[in-house]
């Protein structure tokens, strides 16, 4: 997917890259990041914050459980793979039998759909929603009981805790907002790999749907693009979830938070 020279993105996460490199007219930000939280919150917003931030520290010095802690981990770890296999597991790929059945079927054209209804992208952007949902479900979950485990432990776990409640109810909203877009920006890839796809066709030639899906067609290209950036969007997504169970004490070591 990646194109043209690569830049310098040692701030960014990986499906920023991913996205900045298969579309070029993403503009590189020029504000950091407390910049743009700053303009996310209102006064009620860092009120609240700033509640959670200077309330005296309860008594004690509670721990969460080892076990607990090891069987949250093992939960990411479960979540994590359960959900990258579902990416994985569609229906360009999984014809050979050696992937679980796909929940949500890569749409492929229909036999004898014209060219034309069989370029549509709309299949492509309900797919890619779908996946979006159950991997907003199944992460909510398990930072709820990530979460509920801290409440448990020391008064800077508790602290953590609620300081996460707090920024997920205020950035909720505009998260699924920017998420959003991202198959509203996979839509020009779309575009571009069909174009690509009709300029290389010799003339005359009469173009054949059904062939797209097989390898080297440009709709099978397009999936491995899909599939690229889920990936990097549920890496995304499971870092607030891994620094929570991480900070239970026991890391999970699949977890790269260096991106």
């Amino acid at each position: 997917m990646t194109r043209g020279l690569q830049r310098t993105t040692f701030n960014r996460s990986g499906l920023v890259r991913l996205l900045s490199d298969t579309t070029p007219e993403v503009i590189d930000p020029k504000y950091d990041f407390g910049e743009r939280l700053g303009q996310w919150l209102d006064f009620s917003d860092a009120l609240a914050l700033f509640s959670v931030l200077n309330q005296t520290a309860g008594p004690g010095t509670s721990t969460v459980p080892g076990t607990q802690a090891a069987a949250l981990s093992a939960q990411l770890h479960h979540v994590r793979s359960q959900l990258g296999t579902a990416i994985l597991a569609d229906g360009v790929f999984n014809d050979s039998g050696e992937n679980p059945a796909p929940r949500h079927r890569f749409p492929t054209p229909l036999p004898g759909a014209s060219a034309e209804a069989a370029a549509d992208y709309a299949p492509c952007h309900r797919y890619y929603l779908a996946h979006q949902r159950d991997m907003s479900s199944a992460l909510a979950a398990l930072r709820n009981n990530a979460r509920k485990a801290l409440l448990q432990g020391s008064p800077a776990q508790r602290q953590l805790a609620e300081l996460d409640a707090g920024f997920d109810k205020i950035l909720a909203s505009r998260e699924r907002t920017l998420l959003a877009n991202i198959p509203i920006l996979l839509a020009r890839r779309h575009a571009q790999r069909y174009q690509e796809h009709r300029h290389a066709m010799p003339t005359g030639n009469e173009d054949d749907p059904t062939q797209w899906t097989q390898p080297g067609g440009w709709l099978e290209a397009f999936c491995q693009d899909t599939q690229a950036v889920l990936l990097a969007e549920l890496d995304l997504r499971l870092k607030p979830v891994a620094g929570l169970i991480a900070a239970l004490g026991e890391a999970d070591p699949h977890t790269d938070t260096e991106q």
